[in-house]
């Protein structure tokens, strides 16, 4: 296809621009052959025409597709040139934040002007042992690529690191350094690889400067070769420097300074030892104030000079040597103050007593006359005589400059020099990677000799890397057999010829330089007559005739002449330089002792060479000049011819570093900077010599897989490679374009992007075919579904309708009923309502009617009445009227008859007859008077009678009235005498009653305040009752949230507790493995010592007696060290446990005091396991002490059985004094006995005291307890009782709140009495109590007193703890006095613990008497056998004195012989082969048959044989694991015995901890004599050891198919496409033969599970083992997901999750599901899903936020930075998403480190796992050949 082919419509290209260099625009028209214009659309939517010329037309470069935008290499682009890989560059700094880029060969470094986590040992560890093109790009892959092909290739490397100043190449220098020295370590003890770190500082102190272009500058080169032994281990370095830049001690420019140990000196001028240097800050010398910027924003100097002086002594630098240096430097800056003044037009002068001159003379031991003197005068020598000349001011000024800069460049060669000597090495060197840090192409507004020589040895570089450049491809085309075809390359040695050829610039030089009167000029216009007309390369330029243009591979550069003498020259007057050695200062001295030498080609031309020195006239003059006038430019081309064979010689791996901006801002690109530096280096070269070849390859499997989608099924072959081929016919019409390789294909630049646009439309093509396929199906889905929607709504319709015609009809029909029975009913209800109307209307009527006739016969009936009343009241007023007429006319007419009848009365008394008449009636009247005469005269009697009576009490009561009377007037006397008293109280009554009324007026006010106040209290008393509710509310749900956060703070202790205990183990274990390696080490050493001084001789072999008494020798040394480091790890352990204990306990007082107490019970089991462990422990020292009675009263009755035999006179001494030692020892122990009998009686009464004490608390502390809960109540009632007064006062008055109170304090007496009387009923009961049990205690005594003092001695131990147990039972259930009986418990066990331990150490004197007893019988047995008869003594045996024990017959024991460990230690350890006795016998049968050995010699006691056997078998162990340390099944094997013999140990020691499982038979094969609580400790060191050593084993094996399986393989085919690769090719993705898959991964796995269980290792052991297993498979694969741009895509992200499910059902099916080996894996999975998610809104990043807990902000970062789509369809994380996520993270609390550590080892633990095999039962195959072992 022809390029202009692909000028199409929406074709994207670069177009120039003046300020980014390159725009991308878009074509909007076809572009065809001969038109002048191409019409594009640039991004910001402006329409624009670019000019072409139709003849030939320059057509801008085409844009690569966005899926190969951020590539790691650049060579993988399909459009090769400037503008994509300016580009690619910026996508991958500013985006995503990547500074590494490979082109090619070349790695490309930018300075991100920011510290980036991306240099830590974690990277290092992750690019270790990787391929180049397997991780993103890197200056550690770079390096690790050196280091592998030194040691695979056995080739000298160099890496070549160049760029600008400011560009990085320090850092990337010593960062490659670092890489060298971690990865491979020293050979020696040395740490030669700190070293070479540590020459870094230094050479950055005194070669490194701030600029204006970076602050950390280096102003010389250097290449420092790194020695490897044939280990590929460090054992050396060598250091070269090129041309420093000297001009800079004595001159500065604006805004920079001089070298940094400068200012670091004047930074530390106030320490003691520089007082003498009498320095002061950097603004007081001239020297390091002339940039007037002496302090660096961030750098400490004072703290980098105390980093220098580290340095210098790691060197082995002594501190003379230091001070003799930093005198020097003190001087060079007092020297710079000298100042010089003009005695007259021709001479200068320095004015007397110089006090800066005085110091520098004083400084470095020189005389002040002579140096004064030669500062300002130079001696002149012709052929006849010598003369002296003044020098005027400015040459005497450059004098003193040029000796300035003489003696710095001398001290910079010394300072190398001893640098040089302390890396030296004693070691052969095998091989060595140079890394060469170097200035890279220079160009100024001024350039001068410097840019000159810089720019020289950049064309030599330039040169060299294009040739190998050009090599690798050729190499490239050849190995892969396809046509060679030339490429044209730049090549610059005609540049290099103007340079360095003879009559070239420099030869010009230096013939000028030994001209008399050369000069700038002159050498200027040789130039121009030479080259001007010779070479294109050279120039003049047009205003200027002391300058010329060298057109170098980069670019022009203009030098101005001035200077290039001088400077080539280097000229120093010599007379300065000879008072200099005439110094006292050795130092100095020893600076300028080669100074009459003559200068070596080879040696380094930095310290620089003086034209001017005093030789002896005797000497060649001409020789002398020859070697004395080599110049500098010689002297550079020298060592730079020299550098450039070195390089010739190696493998050079290049590093360009690319200053983004001159304003060090972070993350800033400016094209326009980093365009120049990618021409000044070289990258632009080696893609035009890539784009001028086939720089896209493929292999054919990476294309097929790429492309699979451009063929059609009839295509596709069983040949890969052929099908390739047919296709590439078919899709590529131009044979040119591609050509076939052995393995792979290869592009012109432009077909691979042909080739993603074919696949790009196939892809689109087949997406719009799917898109139309699933729109018809969608449509066609959507017309069945609306059609089959229509028929069921018109069926529902019409049915709806029928069923509505239905509903009407019916409806009709019964509206017609109901219309006929509502018309019925409504004719009924009217007519109803009409007859009910006329009967009412009637009945109204009617009633109406009577009621009217009623009333008018009513009517009738009232008048009738009131006629009848009226006529009867006028009848009744008639006849009235006549009655009062008639009464009247009768009164009339009867007053005139009684007149009438009076007179005729009258007359009628006047006569006696009528008087007569009248008295007949009168005589009776007068009796009837007389009888009441009479009567009356009776009474008068009886009353005069009473009368008298009367009147003589009348007279008595009239005498006490005349007293009363009398007594009256007295007293009206007095009344009247206090009248006025009367008056006065009257008065004082009206005041009261005025004040009555007042009062009442007050007291009515008050009432008024009173209810008024009451009311307030109300209204308060109802506020407080709320605010009480509320604040009871309140106080509730703080509580809650008190008793939640004391639960969160007790779950967060017990966390930070777990993890301090982790990480302590995990310390200790660590110490153990660095234990290991120490010991390893050591052994090393050893046995290298052993054959460098134990060489055999010829003919002599040494015999197994006396290896194996060496290799005893060996194991006993090696068990001595390991035991003492063993006890210190012990201690070191117990005190982390007893810390952890003490924290564990302080946090559970904490909790009771917040919670109460809640463990009692717990507590109580505690106890009462400890007291049963003292009891236990106790009948074992009994038992003890029993044997020791028997054997010694057995001993005793030998001496007395054998002391007749012996001498038939008197006992012999000997025996005497073993009699007298018995005697006392037997006394010994009944005065002990006696003591422990006192001291019990001690303790007894001691108890009794505290039983009374705590009897006295118990008394005080309730009352206490109920005075104040008492006092409590009271204030509670007062309170309440107040209230009631207060709201009593209105009704009640005052008396009646006072009766209350009164009432309620009554009520208070009687409960607080009550109380008193329940609390003196309880007291009485525990008085009574305690006297039971004094009375009990008397018993017990009086019974423990009559019995034997040994049984004594237990019963009252026995008695004593029931006691105490009892007792402290009952404490415990007492709230109260629950502190007091633990403080009381544990002093009591705390006292029976010391009578223990004192009878233990009793019973340890006895042993260690009987030993002696034991010992001397001995001997007295071998002195008295010499005297008796070989007969006899045959016929006598001797007696052992170890008697063996009768009480019962062991089973399940060993029997060995002393001389047979050795065998079984070999048979059972060493010679064991883990398979075959995998597979024939229980598990851990070595670990069973070591310790019924151990039994045995534990049943006999014998502690030698016992430390014997452990020892060996330890050492042994670690001797077999040493040997075979890469053998899974060795360690697993030795692993699980380890662990079974510590659990035998446990189980078996006695403790009732580890007894509780045990049968009654397995208790009593318990462990009798010895204590191996240390052993244990031993063996659980060596445990661990070996499980770590385990995770290493099978970190191992898995290594390598982690990344590949977990990764790189696809799973799930077809779902991730391939990439272009570029020259850096990374690992294929696609299956080949022998790639690692995840099958790989779990057929591994499953082998250890099984070999694990094989072996009977622990449950809980195999699911830590995989616990850690994964946490490493997750690390891995995080790590390198991290580290691979081209893994970090949707579809990877997919794999991920695929393959870690399958992980978990491999978890799932082995039952492993708990082990938290799933957790490991979490990093993982949420980065999988991180991949996989949406990543453009708000929302997006909230839910990433959330989901990805557990990985750091930087992680993520990093994750979303190299997201890259593999297809056109995915999109790019946008940057402000990115922000967004880093915004929503900020405030997390994480840690800084990017990758996951992959080397932690989770700390490992041991739980307690007992055998339920009985030891009686264990069979040994006669396999193991241990037939010397004797069942008993």
């Amino acid at each position: 296809m022809a390029a202009f082919e692909l000028y199409t419509k929406y074709a994207r290209v670069w177009v120039p621009d003046s300020e980014g260099v390159w725009k991308p625009a878009e074509l909007t028209r076809d572009y065809k052959q001969g038109d002048s214009v191409l019409h594009l659309l640039l991004e910001d939517g402006m329409h624009v025409e670019h000019p072409l010329d139709p003849e030939a037309p320059n057509l801008p470069p085409l844009r690569n597709p966005d899926i190969l935008v951020g590539e790691n290499d650049l060579t993988a682009l399909s459009y090769l040139h400037e503008p994509a890989v300016l580009h690619n560059l910026k996508v991958r700094f500013i985006d995503s934040k990547l500074i590494y880029t490979y082109c090619g060969i070349v790695l490309v470094a930018i300075n991100p002007y920011e510290n980036l986590p991306i240099y830590g040992t974690d990277i290092i560890n992750a690019y270790s042992g990787q391929n180049m093109g397997d991780m993103d790009p890197h200056i550690f892959a770079v390096a690790e690529e050196a280091y592998k092909q030194m040691a695979r290739d056995e080739r000298n490397q160099s890496i070549i690191v160049s760029g600008e100043s400011g560009a990085g190449k320090t850092v990337s220098a010593k960062y490659a350094m670092r890489y060298f020295a971690t990865v491979s370590g020293s050979a020696s003890e040395a740490n030669v690889e700190e070293k070479v770190l540590a020459s870094n500082p230094i050479m950055e102190a005194i070669g490194n400067a701030k600029t204006t272009r970076n602050d950390n500058s280096s102003r010389f080169g250097k290449y420092i070769e790194i020695g490897f032994d044939k280990r590929h281990r460090i054992i050396g370095a060598n250091m070269r420097t090129y041309l420093l830049e000297k001009s800079r001690v004595v001159f500065q420019a604006e805004d920079e300074r001089n070298y940094h140990i400068f200012y670091q000196l004047c930074a530390s001028s106030h320490l003691t030892e520089f007082q003498a240097l009498k320095l002061g800050s950097a603004g007081d010398f001239l020297c390091t104030n002339q940039g007037r910027s002496p302090i660096i924003e961030g750098v400490d100097d004072a703290k980098e000079m105390s980093m220098t002086r580290n340095a210098f002594t790691l060197l082995g630098i002594n501190d003379s040597y230091q001070m003799g240096v930093f005198r020097v430097l003190a001087a060079i800056l007092h020297l710079g103050n000298v100042e010089v003044k003009d005695r007259d037009a021709d001479s200068s002068t320095i004015q007397a007593n110089n006090s800066h001159l005085m110091v520098f003379c004083e400084l470095l031991g020189v005389t002040y006359q002579d140096m004064a003197h030669w500062l300002c005068h130079k001696k002149l020598k012709t052929t006849t005589e010598t003369y002296i000349k003044p020098l005027p001011k400015l040459q005497a000024v450059n004098a003193r400059d040029a000796l300035t800069k003489h003696i710095y460049a001398k001290l910079f060669s010394w300072i190398v020099d001893r640098v040089n000597r302390a890396l030296q090495s004693s070691v052969r060197q095998h091989s060595f990677i140079g890394v060469l840090d170097i200035y890279g192409f220079e160009t100024f507004e001024v350039n001068s000799f410097e840019q000159f020589c810089i720019n020289y040895a950049n064309e030599k570089l330039q040169q060299q890397f294009n040739m190998h450049v050009f090599k690798l491809e050729q190499e490239e085309y050849m190995k892969e057999q396809i046509p060679w075809t030339l490429i044209d390359f730049y090549d610059n040695q005609p540049c290099i010829n103007l340079i360095e050829a003879k009559m070239g610039i420099l030869d010009l030089l230096d013939e000028e330089c030994k001209m008399p009167k050369g000069s700038d000029d002159s050498w200027a216009q040789k130039l121009y007559n030479t080259h001007l007309k010779m070479s294109s390369l050279f120039e003049k330029p047009r205003l200027s005739n002391k300058a010329f243009i060298v057109q170098h591979f980069a670019d022009k550069v203009e030098y101005q002449c001035e200077g290039f003498l001088e400077k080539n020259k280097d000229t120093v007057n010599e007379e300065q330089i000879t008072v200099l050695k005439a110094s006292k200062f050795e130092l100095l001295v020893e600076l300028f002792q080669d100074e009459d030498k003559s200068t070596s080609p080879v040696g380094p031309p930095s310290g620089g060479r003086t034209r001017l020195s005093v030789k002896p006239n005797r000497t060649h003059p001409g020789l002398s000049s020859k070697e004395h006038r080599m110049t500098v430019g010689l002297q550079f081309r020298n060592s730079l011819h020299l550098l450039m064979e070195t390089l010739n010689a190696t493998t050079p791996h290049y590093v360009r570093c690319i200053k983004p901006n001159d304003f060090k801002l972070p993350f800033t690109f400016d094209p326009k900077r980093a365009v120049q530096q990618l021409r000044a280096c070289g990258v632009l070269e080696t893609i035009r010599i890539s784009a001028a070849g086939f720089p896209s390859r493929w292999t054919y499997q990476e294309f097929f897989s790429r492309y699979r989608v451009l063929m059609k099924q009839k295509d596709v072959l069983t040949d890969k490679k052929l099908t390739c081929k047919k296709v590439l016919e078919k899709l590529i019409k131009d044979e040119d374009k591609y050509q076939f390789g052995k393995n792979k294909i290869f592009f012109r630049a432009g077909q691979v992007a042909y080739l993603e646009k074919l696949r790009a439309d196939k892809l689109r093509a087949a997406c719009i075919r799917i898109q139309k396929t699933i729109r018809c199906w969608l449509q066609r889905k959507k017309y069945l579904r609306m059609k089959n929607s229509a028929v069921t709504i018109q069926r529902h319709v019409r049915g709806y309708q029928a069923r509505c015609l239905a509903k009407f009809l019916r409806q009709t029909r019964a509206a017609i009923i109901i219309q006929k029975y509502q018309r019925m009913f409504l004719e009924r209800k009217r007519y109803k309502q009409q007859l009910a109307a006329a009967l009412i209307i009637q009945c109204i009527l009617r009633a109406y009617m009577a009621r009217q006739q009623y009333r008018m016969l009513l009517r009738e009936h009232k008048a009738t009445i009131i006629q009848k009343h009226m006529r009867g009241w006028m009848v009744r007023q008639w006849y009235k009227h006549s009655l009062a007429t008639v009464v009247y006319l009768q009164s009339c007419v009867r007053r005139m008859r009684a007149k009438r009848e009076l007179k005729k009365l009258k007359i009628e008394a006047r006569s006696v007859e009528h008087f007569k008449k009248l008295n007949i009636g009168m005589e009776n009247k007068i009796m009837q008077l007389q009888r009441k005469v009479d009567e009356q005269h009776k009474d008068n009697k009886a009353i005069t009678e009473r009368l008298v009576g009367l009147e003589s009490s009348h007279t008595a009561e009239s005498e006490k009235l005349r007293a009363e009377v009398t007594r009256l007037r007295g007293t009206e006397v007095e009344a009247k005498n206090n009248a006025g008293r009367i008056s006065a109280l009257l008065e004082e009554l009206e005041a009261l009653r005025i004040e009555k009324s007042v009062l009442e007026e007050w007291a009515e006010t008050y009432r008024d305040e009173m209810e008024q106040m009451v009311a307030d209290l109300k209204e308060q008393n109802t506020l407080l009752k709320s605010e009480k509710d509320e604040l009871n509310r309140l106080i509730q749900e703080q509580a809650e949230l008190m008793a939640e956060r004391m639960q969160r703070v007790l779950q967060e202790e017990t966390r930070q507790l777990e993890n301090e205990l982790n990480e302590e183990r995990s310390r200790y274990q660590n110490l153990l493995s660095e234990h290991l390696q120490l010991e390893e080490r050591y052994d090393d050493l050893r046995e290298e010592m052993n054959l460098t001084l134990h060489v055999p001789k010829q003919g002599r072999l040494r015999t197994d007696s006396t290896q194996s008494s060496n290799e005893s020798y060996s194991s006993e040394l090696i068990e001595s060290e390991d035991g003492s480091r063993g006890l210190e790890l012990q201690k070191r352990d117990e005190e982390l446990e007893q810390e952890k204990q003490d924290k564990l306990e302080r946090g559970e007082g904490q909790f009771q005091r917040g919670g109460g107490g809640q463990d009692d019970e717990e507590l109580k089991v505690y106890r009462g396991a400890e007291l049963e462990y003292e009891s236990l422990k106790r009948q074992e020292l009994e038992c003890e002490n029993k044997k020791l009675k028997h054997d010694l009263n057995q001993m005793r009755q030998l001496l007395m059985d054998e002391a007749p035999v012996i001498s038939t006179g008197a006992p012999s001494p000997a025996y005497k004094l073993l009699l007298d030692q018995l005697n006392s020892a037997s006394e010994e122990l009944e005065v002990c006995k006696e003591e422990v009998l006192v001291l019990r009686s001690q303790l007894v009464n001691q108890k009794e005291a505290m039983q009374q004490k705590t009897l006295r608390g118990l008394i005080s502390a309730p009352t206490h307890v109920e005075i104040s809960g008492t006092s409590l109540q009271e204030t509670k009632e007062l309170t309440l009782s107040y209230t009631e007064e207060v709201q009593q006062m209105k009704g009640e008055g005052e008396i009646t709140c006072v009766k209350e109170s009164h009432r309620v304090l009554e009520a208070q007496l009687q409960t607080q009495r009550s109380n008193y009387e329940n609390e003196l009923e309880v007291l009485r009961g525990e008085l009574q109590n305690l006297r039971e049990e004094n009375n009990r205690q008397q018993q017990l005594l009086a019974q423990n007193l009559q019995l034997p003092p040994e049984a004594r001695i237990e019963a009252s131990l026995q008695h004593e703890i029931t006691r105490l147990t009892n007792e402290n039972m009952e404490m415990l259930t007492d709230h109260k006095s629950k502190f007091k009986g633990r403080l009381l418990l544990w002093q009591r066990i705390a006292d029976l613990m010391d009578q223990l331990e004192k009878q233990e150490k009793i019973i340890r004197k006895f042993k260690k008497q009987l030993k002696i007893f034991a010992k001397k019988i001995g001997e007295l047995e071998g002195g008295q056998t010499e005297a008796v008869s070989p007969g006899q003594v045959a016929d006598e045996p001797v007696q052992p004195l170890n008697i063996p024990r009768k009480e019962k017959d062991f089973q399940g024991m060993l029997e060995y012989k002393k001389e047979d460990e050795v065998k079984l230690v070999k048979n059972l350890v060493l010679d064991l082969k883990p398979r075959g006795v995998a597979v024939n016998v229980i598990p851990g049968l070595p670990a069973y048959i070591l310790f019924m050995c151990l039994r045995h010699s534990d049943y006999i006691n014998d502690d030698q044989k016992v430390r014997s056997l452990l020892t060996s078998t330890i050492s042994s162990i670690k001797k077999i694991l040493k040997k075979r340390g890469d053998d899974f099944e060795t360690i697993s094997f030795w692993l699980s015995n380890t662990c079974r013999f510590l659990h035998c140990l446990k189980q078996y020691s006695g403790e009732e901890s580890f007894m509780k499982h045990n049968t009654p038979r397995q208790s009593e094969h318990c462990l009798t004599n010895f204590d191996l609580a240390e052993y244990r400790q031993v063996l659980s060191d060596l445990a661990i050891q070996i499980y770590q050593q385990l995770i290493r084993c099978m970190e191992t094996i898995l290594q390598p198919m982690i990344v590949s399986g977990m990764l790189e393989h696809e799973t799930i085919q077809g779902v991730s496409g391939v990439k272009p690769t570029g020259l850096r090719k990374r690992t294929s993705s696609v299956v080949d033969e022998g790639t690692n898959t995840l099958d790989s991964i779990l057929r591994q796995m499953t082998v250890f599970y099984s070999t694990l269980c094989l072996h009977g290792t622990d449950a809980e052991l195999i699911k830590q083992v995989f616990r850690q297993l994964f946490y490493i498979i997750g690390a891995v694969t995080f790590n390198n997901l991290l580290l691979r741009k081209d893994m970090c895509s949707w579809s990877k992200g997919m794999q991920i999750r695929y393959n870690v499910s399958q992980l978990e059902e491999w978890l799932r099916e082995k039952n492993l599901v708990t082990c938290g080996a799933r957790e490991m894996l979490e990093p993982l999975v949420q980065a999988a899903q991180l991949l996989q998610v949406k990543k453009k809104t708000d929302e997006d990043a909230e839910a990433i936020c959330s989901m990805c807990h557990n990985l750091t902000t930087m992680q993520i970062v990093k994750v979303l930075n190299l997201y890259t789509p593999v297809n056109e369809f995915e999109e790019r994380v946008s940057i402000t998403f990115i922000r967004t996520i880093q915004t929503r993270l900020r405030d997390r609390k994480e840690s800084p480190q990017l990758l996951m550590d992959t080397k932690i080892i989770y700390p490992v633990t041991f739980p307690f796992n007992p055998s339920s095999l009985a030891l009686e039962t264990v069979q040994i195959p006669s396999s193991l050949n241990l037939s010397f072992l004797v069942r008993v």
